[in-house]
């Protein structure tokens, strides 16, 4: 099984849009491995954007994820990553279609709800940075057969 993070940014707080965007993931069949409420800080957000650093909008990205705390989820499941980013939609909110996550709920590029993992590897490297091993949990659900054919998985 393949897990992936999510952030629920600050915006989905404030618009107590955190129950709804879960339920959506956990309603697609994705099993909720960890989930904390966090508030990050400059050093591990110019850790987390480092790739944005040379652009002209990466202290406003760091200063709008700094306004509230944030809400971190890992998510598993078959194609998690893609599964979670087709959920969320493209980045820019005014662009996702309807019945995505930010295509319901989102009306910018910056406030646009969530960040998703868009590889294995940041992906894994996403889940060391805001997660302790001991902080995601393997169970079974009791649903699972009930997601997936048995060659599936």
């Amino acid at each position: 099984m393949e897990k992936t993070l999510v952030i629920l940014k600050p915006c989905t707080l404030q618009r107590g849009l955190v129950g709804e965007i879960t339920k959506r993931f956990e309603c697609k069949g994705l099993r909720l491995a960890g989930m904390k409420m966090v508030r990050l800080t400059d050093e591990i957000l110019s850790e987390h954007y480092s790739h944005l650093s040379t652009k002209p909008f990466f202290q406003r990205v760091k200063d709008s994820m700094m306004t509230a705390p944030v809400v971190v989820c890992c998510f598993e499941g078959v194609d998690a990553i893609q599964v979670v980013r087709t959920l969320a939609g493209p980045t820019n909110g005014r662009l996702a279609a309807p019945g995505t996550i930010r295509g319901d709920f989102s009306m910018s590029f910056q406030e646009n709800i969530i960040h998703a993992s868009d590889s294995s590897e940041t992906a894994k490297a996403e889940l060391n940075r805001f997660f302790k091993p001991d902080e995601l949990f393997e169970y079974k659900q009791a649903t699972f057969e009930y997601l997936y054919a048995c060659d599936e998985y």
